[in-house]
């Protein structure tokens, strides 16, 4: 019997997290693993409480912003995000941590994963955002396209 890598292991729970998305355009998860065990999840929606983009429509589909682009316009928050805040709200830390995530973060979700201390960050799917990959370049959070 062969058993799957570590990275595969720990992108299929962000794959897992993904199919809970609302979101109109893009499914996303992400995990965040500390000592080669998931510490949180995450996935891109809206703020608990709050109506789905499957149910309000999609602001920014509407009005035909390019992806990677007013990022303020969103109702969702992507699941970086939601992953770090829900670490946060049950008292996780996750300092030192890995991330995996099926598509790379924006340059939002790049200024948190740095000021949380999450030392790797292990990504599917490209997405293009110049100031992530500036300030990800300029930090020293490793940042990892796995096919």
């Amino acid at each position: 019997m062969s058993r799957i890598s570590w990275d595969d292991y720990f992108f299929e729970f962000a794959e897992l997290a993904s199919k809970r998305s609302t979101c109109l355009r893009r499914t996303v998860g992400a995990v965040l693993v500390k000592d080669k065990m998931v510490v949180s999840t995450g996935y891109n929606g809206p703020p608990k409480g709050v109506p789905h983009c499957s149910v309000t429509g999609c602001v920014r589909k509407d009005s035909n912003i390019p992806s990677g682009q007013r990022h303020e316009l969103c109702r969702g928050l992507h699941a970086e995000q939601n992953a770090i805040i829900q670490a946060a709200k049950n008292g996780v830390n996750i300092n030192g941590s890995h991330l995996y995530c099926s598509t790379k973060p924006c340059s939002i979700c790049t200024k948190m994963i740095i000021n949380a201390g999450i030392t790797k960050v292990f990504y599917k799917e490209d997405y293009t955002d110049e100031l992530a990959d500036k300030m990800a370049s300029e930090s020293e959070v490793e940042f990892i396209k796995v096919k």
